[in-house]
């Protein structure tokens, strides 16, 4: 087959990841690949790098942003009617809202009016729904009506994650025959066996933390809905809370963003900066021994599809502690880690006191923190697999294929 992926951006990301690795899988099985996305511009990091060295065809179209911009947003879809025609492609699969949109509008367009494009199906992944509760209520009017129109030229939509399929269903996006839950796959063997177990040690040292601290790490862009103000305050609360001799706790924040001045500031305001170490970017392959690394993965996202990070500390038997919003409970139970109510549900101080505890009670009870970190490795060991996650798309494309 031939299939044409199209991205706004590869910045680091899971869905970005998601893509590099859908392309990667498909191009091995033999299909005609090719990427097209725009500038990876942002303070995130890249994976247009990787994209180029996949062995598959990589288009960047400079005006595609993820900012709405009407004079570039037309200019972007002009180059994906050219790149379309070009192509002739049997699938043309769309990652991300904006690109989604721009794409399969002028995907429906060329296959309705050109011959030659009239066999074109449309495919889209949601990674993540653009509309939610913290945005506003005009915003998420538009957002729900440029999806819905979206829908209206798919010929399948793959979520992320079951709760997805019923966010996007519950707000009138799409039918139900459309939808495809898919888990977003990854590396599994990286996260399963470290190539160097050296590395976790290293990472440790790295930090210069003390002998026999308890390491609390979140992995996420240093953005707006993240969390990391909640961590903060209750690493405040669980300053008072542990005994004194009890092995220390200590934070650490990898990735990086534009909020990184306004966390560092408010942890020094905390009164905590010997706590919490801020790593700024880390490439994707220290990543595993990040995970191995650390005692407790915390997630703190106020909305996520399904974070990556959840299933990459679990293969590394790590346990997690994350708030339940949209997929997490699809992998998270009182076996795997700590799934603590959404944060909207309870007051600030309720909210921040659950966090402190959940992490008091890992910190301290090392079989507790084994015993769940073996649980959520089995659970997420096939379900993640990149070939998995391959395979199934495949499936869909056959699917829409097979039905005219």
């Amino acid at each position: 087959m031939k299939i044409c992926h199209v991205i706004t951006r590869l910045i680091l990301g899971g869905a970005q990841e998601n893509t590099i690795l859908t392309c990667e899988g498909l191009h091995r099985d033999g299909h005609e690949v090719t990427l097209v996305t725009g500038p990876a511009l942002g303070p995130e990091g890249e994976l247009l790098g990787r994209a180029k060295t996949g062995g598959y065809r990589v288009v960047i179209i400079d005006e595609m942003r993820r900012e709405i911009h009407p004079f570039r947003d037309r200019a972007t879809s002009r180059r994906l009617r050219e790149v379309f025609r070009e192509l002739q492609p049997d699938v043309v699969h769309t990652h991300s809202s904006k690109a989604g949109i721009i794409a399969r509008k002028v995907a429906d367009k060329l296959r309705r009016r050109e011959p030659a494009c009239g066999g074109m199906k449309i495919v889209h992944t949601i990674h993540g729904l653009a509309y939610h509760r913290y945005e506003s209520v005009l915003r998420n009017r538009i957002y729900i009506a440029l999806e819905k129109r979206a829908a209206r030229r798919s010929d399948a939509i793959i979520c992320v994650a079951d709760a997805m399929t019923r966010q996007a269903l519950a707000a009138g996006v799409g039918k139900p025959e459309q939808y495809t839950t898919i888990y977003s796959g990854m590396e599994v063997e990286d996260f399963l066996t470290l190539a160097r177990p050296a590395d976790a040690q290293g990472f440790r040292a790295s930090l210069g933390l003390p002998a026999g601290a308890v390491l609390v790490t979140q992995v996420s862009r240093l953005a707006e809905l993240k969390g990391h103000d909640d961590i903060i305050a209750a690493a405040v609360k669980l300053e008072k809370m542990r005994p004194a001799d009890a092995p220390p706790v200590h934070f650490c924040f990898v990735g990086d963003g534009h909020l990184r001045r306004d966390i560092e500031y408010r942890i020094h305001q905390a009164g905590l900066t010997g706590r919490f170490h801020l790593t700024g970017l880390l490439p994707p392959g220290q990543i595993p021994a990040v995970m191995h690394a650390s005692d407790i993965l915390v997630h703190c996202s106020y909305r996520e599809g399904l974070a990556r990070t959840l299933p990459q500390a679990m293969l590394a038997r790590t346990p997690v502690i994350s708030y339940d919003v949209d997929g997490a409970s699809e992998v998270l139970n009182d076996q795997t880690g700590i799934l603590l109510p959404p944060p909207h549900t309870h007051t600030h101080e309720e909210k921040l006191t659950m966090l402190a505890e959940a992490i008091d009670k890992l910190a301290a009870d090392e079989e507790l923190r084994r015993q769940m970190g073996t649980a959520g490795k089995k659970l997420c060991q096939t379900r993640f697999d990149q070939q998995t996650m391959v395979r199934q798309i495949e499936e869909v494309y056959e699917k829409c294929r097979e039905e005219r």
